[in-house]
């Protein structure tokens, strides 16, 4: 698989993934130093192929070849929270099929301090190269798991002590009303029909964040980042 962009591809140098780098020909001189320095073999090529490969221009003069990338295992999720002693954070998407959204999502979650991030397999876009150049790097730090039913799931997390809060923008209870300190997972739904009606009944509690402005609904990695944020602040406290 190809990604590009240079955080991911220096994310990916860092962990040992990548098996070539195609590098922009006039590119500046310090980074084809800093790309020596993980003796990965480099192939000068003009910007216009690169273009041409990834039928973009925002690889920024680099694109690496690697393994195709992968979803981890929920317990990887868990795992992690175990290593940083915290109660699990976890992000649940329902339909989110916009790559760009997704890959937003995921950053916002490695960023902000979530463990993971769940999706369901029918319905959600897929590990590719611009997830990869979208999340800027976070898909090698944060466990990316793949349920085939997310409704079951819900219940499967709530068997093990996890809560369950959906965004919604007409529920009543607002971000700052959540007990946060609890095992929980977020559930954000698609931009356009939000949560499908079984992963909404299935929630524990649906809450929504205070709009202020005449527009009534947010971008859902926006959304996302919010909540994130607002969990992770919540506990520290």
């Amino acid at each position: 698989m190809l990604i590009y962009g240079r955080n991911p591809v220096f994310e990916a140098l860092r962990n040992g993934e990548v098996l070539e780098v195609l590098v922009a020909k006039g590119i500046e001189p310090r980074v084809v130093r800093e790309l020596e320095e993980y003796n990965i073999p480099l192939k000068f090529m003009p910007r216009i192929e690169l273009d041409q490969m990834v039928g973009s221009t925002q690889h920024q003069g680099l694109i690496a070849e690697v393994a195709d990338l992968h979803f981890s295992d929920v317990d990887d999720i868990f795992d992690l929270a175990e290593e940083k002693g915290e109660q699990v954070l976890m992000v649940l998407l329902d339909g989110i099929t916009d790559p760009r959204n997704f890959g937003a999502i995921i950053r916002s979650a490695e960023v902000l301090g979530a463990h993971g991030v769940v999706v369901e397999e029918r319905r959600s876009a897929p590990l590719s190269a611009v997830v990869a150049k979208t999340a800027a790097g976070a898909t090698a730090y944060l466990p990316i798991a793949q349920v085939k039913n997310m409704a079951r799931f819900i219940d499967q997390l709530k068997e093990h002590g996890v809560w369950v809060y959906g965004a919604a923008g007409e529920a009543r209870m607002g971000v700052a009303q959540v007990d946060y300190a609890r095992p929980l997972a977020l559930v954000i739904g698609s931009e356009g029909d939000g949560m499908r009606r079984l992963v909404r009944e299935k929630c524990d509690e649906l809450i929504s964040i205070p709009i202020q402005g005449k527009i009534q609904s947010l971008n859902a990695s926006v959304a996302a980042s919010i909540l994130i944020y607002q969990a992770v602040q919540s506990r520290s406290k």
